[in-house]
């Protein structure tokens, strides 16, 4: 049985950011600008300025003093010879020489600066600090306050006990929670380091760098911040470190840049699913069963037999089937699978089986079929087939229009004014280029998944993000282990490329798709900043971890330049001047290691597969699973969430999902994560095809009615403040600006005071004294 969600609206007025005349508008940006200046200039009054300091050098303990209240940061380690020692008032430095390490540390006005430079040319790692408190203040994903002595996590750290700062962290810190005051260890950058956990008695942490004897650059940099024990003073803080760095970018600065990010204001995320461009309500079933021996459909055998990675069995007991009228629903998908699939074919075209192509077919034929670019391909196979299959058919401008072009129309009338929309691959742009046309001209911004993580040796349609023309790269421009083997691509297959050696094959590929001017406008980029990167140790292209990232930054900042709207998975801030948009800080993927989320296909947490028998969404992405509930505080449950990166980037980077997790996904918790998609300032997220559409359109239109107001008022601002206003930690307050508020309750009963009445699962909206409240039944 289906389940619908609704949304509950009961308003006071209506939250209305409707356009006014120009002179208003204008009034009212300055208004803004102004009041983003006074958000900023006190978010420069959070790191304390009056503490003290005293180092050991010989076990580089550091205690800290603030208004009487001491406290040890930096655990002592074990005893370490020390040379070269020299002390003054505010700054010491000294050299381990057995570690081949020098030490300076030495406060500034708001921090303590810590360095660790390497002096040597070999590979070299050292652990410090080691932090031990009552509780930790950490970036994971969005982010995360994590109590020493709570179960589920001690029991997550077990498990995870060595976390590659690059890729698990989304912003360079890490807080020690203390009674009187936190301690935050801010670095320039989190590449080459790890976080070690203990887990004995209670949660410690120790971190771990490791100098790259290769890398010029030797020297760690830490910035020790005191500040109160507030998530927003810590969060604020290293807000300031990063504009003081020239490591922040508003939207509205990259907007200046490129007019088309405008789009994404207020925007809900879609993955739309539609592999087909022949679809079952574009075949005549009824006259199929007289027609499959004609040489169309033995020619699509061969082909598939030929160069199908699955070979062509399955098909041709299809064809079998429906010439014994036999053909039912397993046998259409087959057939309508095999029948798109072929049309990817370079291969596609033979004489002898389409003697007379039209005359678009023709024309493309007279070019040189390979000549002709991805999309010309596509369209002469297209042609080529519906001149075969005659009356079987409508005209060929009506395929696959029910199931995409109509789709899109039909959302924009719901009152969808905002969204953008994900493919799952170019070809399924090039293939339909009137879906892609239809989106843009909704004012909807519409783009291609791509990526440039693997190379595969040998060229494949099945996966031709992992294919490359240029057939050196597989041995010429992947990364090296430092012991000589090479890193193994995605799911174990092929090799990672190293972005360094691949840009100009990038902008081959771009420019390739780009060719025939379908008009995409944003591009999404697989891991570039998921914080998976590497040392590459081949001896003809050495590479560091930091020239890595400035690989991928390059290419990110190529396709900007293009006009696109840039996101890519993960969202490390590493990459916050270059995306505009991220999928997986606020629901990152849970438990990749789960073997009853991953491979027992019978647990009742298995997420799903890739696979879509029906070429629509695989049930990876549309299957409803629980999460075990060990994971909910890792994860979901809000008691151990914080805000972090919104409190830092809200007006810099937009934020989502990981697509495995779309706002649907989690049985149980859709109405949980719709508040806290208001609460933290996140766009809803959908994997849609057309039975997807017409199963939750009205809560997605509805639902968009409020969504895009909201944000477009919360992202000119900062998010100003964070609460939490129980002590179960279940009910918690956001506040972007002076007079944009969101109340989340949480909890199974009502909250209630002098000034605000919430009821139980529920979020409230407050903007300029008009309320709305978000209510999902599930």
């Amino acid at each position: 049985m289906k389940k619908k969600f609704f949304i509950t609206l009961l308003t006071t007025l209506t939250l209305s950011l409707a356009a006014c005349q120009t002179p208003g508008i204008m009034q009212k940006q300055v208004q803004e600008k102004s009041s983003v200046n006074q958000e900023l200039n006190k978010n420069k009054s959070y790191a304390k300025t009056d503490f003290s300091f005293d180092v050991d050098p010989e076990t580089f303990a550091i205690t800290i003093t603030e208004n009487n209240q001491k406290e040890t940061v930096a655990q002592p380690q074990t005893t370490k010879r020390v040379t070269n020692l020299k002390k003054t008032t505010n700054e010491i430095s000294w050299t381990y020489p057995d570690e081949h390490l020098q030490i300076a540390v030495k406060k500034e006005d708001e921090h303590l600066a810590i360095s660790l430079t390497s002096l040597t040319d070999e590979d070299l790692t050292f652990n410090w600090p080691k932090i031990d408190a009552k509780n930790y203040t950490l970036p994971i994903a969005e982010g995360k306050m994590i109590p020493n002595d709570q179960k589920d996590w001690l029991a997550y750290f077990q498990q995870n006990n060595e976390l590659a700062m690059s890729e698990a962290f989304s912003m360079s810190f890490f807080t020690a929670n203390y009674e009187q005051f936190a301690a935050s260890f801010v670095t320039d950058e989190t590449f080459n380091s790890d976080l070690l956990a203990e887990t004995s008695n209670h949660l410690a942490f120790e971190a771990s760098h490791h100098f790259i004897g290769f890398d010029k650059n030797k020297t760690l940099n830490y910035r020790l911040y005191i500040t109160e024990n507030d998530p927003v003073a810590i969060a604020k803080t290293y807000q300031m470190d990063r504009i003081k760095t020239n490591n922040f970018k508003t939207l509205d600065d990259k907007e200046k840049e490129n007019p088309e990010i405008k789009k994404m204001r207020g925007a809900i995320q879609i993955y739309y699913w539609n592999s087909r461009i022949l679809t079952e309500e574009d075949i005549n079933w009824s006259k199929l069963p007289e027609q499959v021996d004609e040489p169309i459909f033995q020619w699509i055998a061969e082909l598939l037999s030929q160069y199908g990675e699955d070979g062509s069995a399955e098909y041709e007991n299809a064809l079998a089937a429906f010439k014994n009228n036999e053909g039912y629903q397993y046998e259409k998908n087959t057939l309508l699978n095999s029948l798109n699939y072929v049309l990817l074919y370079p291969q596609f075209f033979n004489k002898s089986i389409f003697k007379q192509p039209d005359e678009t077919a023709s024309k493309l034929i007279e070019k040189g079929i390979d000549t002709l670019s991805e999309q010309d391909r596509y369209t002469l196979n297209k042609h080529l087939l519906a001149g075969a299959l005659q009356d079987l058919t409508p005209p060929l401008e009506q395929w696959g229009k029910e199931t995409s072009v109509d789709v899109f129309k039909e959302m924009k009338n719901a009152g969808i004014e905002n969204a953008w929309i994900g493919l799952p691959n170019w070809a399924n742009g090039l293939m339909n280029p009137a879906m892609v046309k239809t989106a843009a001209d909704q004012g909807y911004l519409i783009g291609p998944y791509d990526s440039y993580q693997s190379i595969q040796e040998n060229a494949s349609i099945d996966w031709n993000t992992a294919s490359f023309p240029n057939e050196k790269l597989y041995e010429q421009a992947t990364v090296t282990k430092k012991n000589g083997e090479k890193v193994a691509g995605f799911l174990g297959k092929g090799r990672k490329l190293n972005p360094t050696q691949i840009f100009p094959d990038v902008e081959e590929r771009f420019i390739g798709i780009m060719q025939n001017k379908i008009p995409f406008n944003s591009w999404f980029l697989d891991t570039d900043a998921a914080g998976e990167i590497y040392n590459d140790y081949s001896p003809d292209h050495q590479t560091t971890q930091s020239e890595d990232v400035a690989g991928r930054l390059k290419r990110m900042d190529y396709f900007n330049k293009n006009g696109l709207v840039v996101g890519s998975e993960g969202g490390n801030d590493f990459a916050s001047k270059e995306m505009v948009f991220s999928h997986g800080i606020e629901t990152p993927v849970i438990m990749w290691s789960d073997p009853d989320m991953r491979e027992n296909k019978e647990s009742e947490y298995y997420v799903g597969s890739y696979a879509a028998l029906d070429g629509g969404i695989p049930t990876k992405y549309k299957k409803t699973v629980p999460i075990k509930d060990e994971y909910k505080a890792i994860y979901t449950d809000p008691a151990y969430s914080l805000p972090l990166y919104k409190l830092v980037y809200n007006r810099s980077v937009i934020t989502s999902h990981q697509w495995e997790w779309d706002s649907y996904k989690i049985k149980g918790q859709v109405a949980e994560r719709r508040m806290k998609e208001y609460l933290y300032n996140t766009p809803p997220m959908f994997h849609l095809d057309k039975a997807a559409w017409d199963e939750h359109k009205q809560d997605i239109s509805e639902n968009a009615k409020i969504w895009a107001p909201f944000q477009k008022a919360a992202l000119a601002h900062e998010m100003t403040d964070f609460t939490v206003l129980t002590q179960d930690r279940l009910v918690q307050k956001t506040q972007f600006g002076d007079d944009l508020v969101v109340i989340a309750n949480f909890s199974d009963r009502n909250y209630d005071t002098d000034d605000v009445k919430v009821p139980d699962q529920t979020a409230l909206i407050i903007n300029h004294r008009q309320q709305t409240i978000i209510q999902v039944k599930e």
